[in-house]
């Protein structure tokens, strides 16, 4: 679902552009996703010469097609079948009209591969969807896609990689000490 960020959205993207405003930042990669665009032209305004903002498709969130905006009751209620068979299998089950876990986990690996080698021993700030960022992890920890509910990542988090010849690193992980002035 392509929607713009709402008024906690915004403020969540000024906070994560403040915390960022002073670091190295080669590129910046995002999803193609409104709210994804947004919060990267939020952390562009607070940069002397920001870089270019490069869109990709791939990193947007997982497809749930037919299913998308609606709750796991109405999905049920609708489905029914098709989320038994869904929540019996969420790696290879498709939603109607949507994409399975290992569809894009697939689309997630090869973006992953692009962009490392594209931006060899560069700062890339990748703005995409909790979705997204969950498979990266069990395809850098090496861990099965069903175990993807295991990371919970919120909006505006911050998540730090740090890939060398070996794989990659995780430094940080769904970070959100920049968002407690939302608490205040």
């Amino acid at each position: 679902m392509d929607v713009p960020l709402n008024q906690t959205g915004v403020r969540q993207a000024e906070l994560l552009a403040k915390r960022l405003s002073t670091e190295k930042m080669d590129a910046i990669v995002t999803s193609d996703l409104i709210r994804a665009v947004e919060t990267a032209k939020a952390v562009c305004a607070l940069r002397e010469n920001p870089p270019i903002i490069a869109t990709d498709p791939r990193w947007r969130e997982l497809s749930f097609g037919k299913w998308e905006g609606l709750n796991q009751d109405e999905i049920k209620a609708q489905w029914q079948d098709e989320a038994k068979v869904w929540y019996a299998d969420i790696v290879h089950a498709v939603p109607p009209g949507g994409e399975s876990l290992f569809q894009l986990s697939q689309r997630i690996g090869a973006a992953l591969e692009d962009l490392k080698s594209e931006h060899k021993d560069k700062t890339v700030l990748l703005v995409t969807h909790s979705g997204v960022i969950q498979t990266m992890m069990c395809l850098i920890l090496g861990m099965e896609l069903k175990r993807y509910w295991q990371f919970r990542v919120l909006q505006a988090s911050l998540t730090v990689i740090r890939f060398h010849e070996a794989g990659g690193a995780i430094e940080l992980f769904n970070d959100c000490s920049h968002l407690k002035e939302m608490n205040e």
